[in-house]
């Protein structure tokens, strides 16, 4: 019984947060909210989701914190080094036949593979081709993106992945430490463009060359992950790029037929219809 009121309450949840605040968490997966509303719940001392969804609907610092609980994910820069490393072999070749071309990071998070991409691009000859559009829908995450200052203790891990995903220099040249944060170079956002954008409601606001989307619609039920999967096709030129994370898949939408896999082990897909 306890769980049938939980269900209906969050179904509440979600559906005020919508109306109030234009955000859509209802097609997400159910069991990855209730950790997060109850962690959220934990932290402001609330007994029950009906209690909690009175703090979120009236105090709009209440919602900033549950969005912010939702739009920081695991990411790392060059996370999962075999994508970089494919990505190489197998996109930058038709990249360097394109005068110019279009990048879309779909769900950003705070930024390390959107500078991960411009390391790559910078160390082939094509970042001055091309413009990085990255966006997430939370502000206070891009803002964090925009300043492309990361924790210096995570620069161990983010050099080994560097170096396993076909890193041409010394990793450390790309960034300035200071104190405890690591502050890369302002050239590797020459040609960014960091925006606000919601996968669940909003539209299409360009045509792509290269969509990456990794590792977010695992958040996703089934409809809310082909509606997306919708939207990156029609975002994604004919020949384009599509990247998604390990655990995302295209096999069961109506476009399946219309990418070929780039690489049997790595989920990197080419639009050719």
């Amino acid at each position: 019984m306890e769980r049938e009121v939980e269900t209906i309450e969050i179904q509440l949840l979600l559906e005020g947060i919508y109306r109030r605040y234009g955000y859509d968490f209802r097609d997400y997966v159910s069991d990855y909210i209730l950790r997060r509303v109850h962690d959220q719940m934990e932290r402001q001392n609330r007994n029950t989701i009906s209690e909690y969804q009175s703090n979120v609907l009236h105090q709009p610092a209440c919602f900033a914190e549950f969005l912010l609980s939702l739009s920081i994910q695991v990411t790392a820069m060059f996370r999962n080094p075999g994508f970089y490393l494919a990505f190489r072999q197998h996109v930058v070749p038709q990249l360097r036949e394109m005068p110019f071309f279009r990048i879309w990071h779909a769900g950003c998070s705070t930024g390390e593979e959107v500078f991960s991409m411009a390391i790559l691009l910078k160390e082939v000859g094509l970042y001055d081709r091309c413009r990085i559009y990255a966006t997430d829908m939370n502000e206070a995450v891009l803002e964090q993106a925009t300043s492309g200052i990361f924790p210096l203790a995570s620069m161990q891990a983010y050099t080994t992945n560097y170096l396993q995903a076909g890193g041409l220099r010394d990793f450390s040249q790309w960034y300035t430490a200071q104190y405890n944060h690591a502050i890369f170079h302002p050239s590797l956002k020459q040609n960014m463009v960091f925006a606000q954008h919601n996968l669940v409601t909003d539209r299409s606001f360009n045509e792509f060359h290269v969509i990456i989307c990794r590792n977010v619609m695992i958040y996703f039920n089934k409809s809310l992950q082909i509606r997306v999967l919708n939207l990156l096709y029609e975002s994604l030129s004919v020949q384009g790029i599509l990247g998604l994370g390990s655990g995302e898949t295209i096999h069961f939408t109506n476009q399946e037929s219309c990418y070929t896999p780039l690489t049997p082990t790595v989920q990197l897909y080419r639009k050719w219809r």
